[in-house]
């Protein structure tokens, strides 16, 4: 009698500890900001079974100067690839390198970024003084891994052009379904669409001989990301000041890659948190409705122009298919490793 109360004290003993084991072990959370240091306009993107992230150094003009990478296995451990692509790479670029993008194609990974913050004639940050900002736009290179490093693909601007009043900067390269390559870019309130060429070297006319046509939605500033869900292509944007509270992102959504793009509402913006949430991108969890929205935000309180940093939380849907307001946290995401 006594042996067998014994044993069930101590199976009843066990049971409490790995229950109260258990319930002291939280969930494995990513946090906010994701991993240290001042960084803004991320770009997230899978390769393989990782989760990648190319964000902006964020500093003043003359400090931006390389791009650092971070890869994930998970959401929540990310590692740094440090100076995956700077100036010694890309001549050309002297300053004010930001906003990456970087997609695979035929086993190649190609990084896309603006630099030297290029300015017209007619602009009154224009500096006839400083050759810097007479030339640049968005550039391209190259690697055979996600982690780099990178080199120079063409040795010169991509596009450093003016269409339709676009500042050339803020590219996002969208693969369609049928292996198309749309080219959507633009800053100074203005958003154009391209067609890649084959060896992205340069761009596809369309049918009617331009190489770029104005799709800007209401509101639009720059930043523009697109992404593909049940059919359905949702354009994202930036809105406001990048350098204060009024950043936010915006969406549209329509039935082709091409538009049009009528402004669906708001889905980001300042709270409790912080301030100046945008410039986005949007993560799918390959195989999977779990998506995920990689944006930069502005802690409160903010002492600098260039204080961001970069963060990610859950991004939902409604029945109709529009994006339920993103909430930001601290806490940041589970666990999600790419089966």
């Amino acid at each position: 009698m006594k042996s067998s109360l014994f044993a069930f004290l101590f199976i009843f003993a066990l049971a409490c500890s790995t229950k109260i084991e258990t319930q002291e072990t939280p969930s494995q959370l990513s946090g906010n900001p994701l991993f240290e240091g001042w960084y803004a306009d991320p770009e997230g993107v899978v390769f393989g079974d990782e989760y990648w992230i190319y964000p902006t150094f964020s500093a003043r003009y003359k400090d931006q100067l390389h791009f650092d990478a971070f890869s994930s296995k998970d959401l929540v451990t990310w590692e740094k690839h440090e100076r995956i692509l700077d100036t010694a790479a890309i001549q050309w670029a002297r300053q004010a390198m930001w906003a990456p993008a970087a997609i695979e194609k035929g086993g190649k990974y190609f990084l896309f970024f603006s630099a030297n913050d290029i300015q017209t004639t007619e602009r009154p940050s224009y500096d006839p003084n400083n050759d810097i900002n007479h030339f640049g736009g968005i550039g391209i290179a190259v690697a055979d891994n996600p982690g780099g490093p990178f080199k120079d693909y063409l040795g010169k601007p991509l596009l450093s052009e003016f269409y339709n009043g676009a500042q050339p900067i803020d590219q996002f390269v969208f693969r369609d379904v049928d292996g198309t390559h749309y080219f959507f870019y633009g800053g100074w309130g203005h958003c154009n669409l391209g067609k890649l060429n084959a060896d992205f070297t340069g761009f596809e006319p369309w049918e009617d001989g331009e190489l770029f046509h104005e799709i800007t939605p209401e509101g639009y500033v720059e930043g523009p990301f697109m992404f593909l869900r049940n059919g359905t292509y949702y354009l994202m944007w930036s809105e406001g000041g990048w350098t204060n509270e009024s950043y936010k992102v915006a969406y549209a959504m329509a039935d082709s890659p091409t538009g049009p793009f009528e402004r669906v509402g708001t889905i980001l913006e300042r709270d409790s948190i912080a301030t100046g949430a945008g410039h986005n991108s949007v993560i799918q969890k390959p195989n999977s409705d779990d998506w995920y929205m990689v944006y930069h935000r502005r802690p409160i309180p903010n002492e600098d122009r260039d204080h961001r940093v970069t963060c990610i939380d859950v991004m939902e849907f409604n029945e109709d298919g529009t994006i339920k307001p993103i909430v930001m946290t601290f806490e940041g995401v589970k666990a999600n490793p790419i089966d």
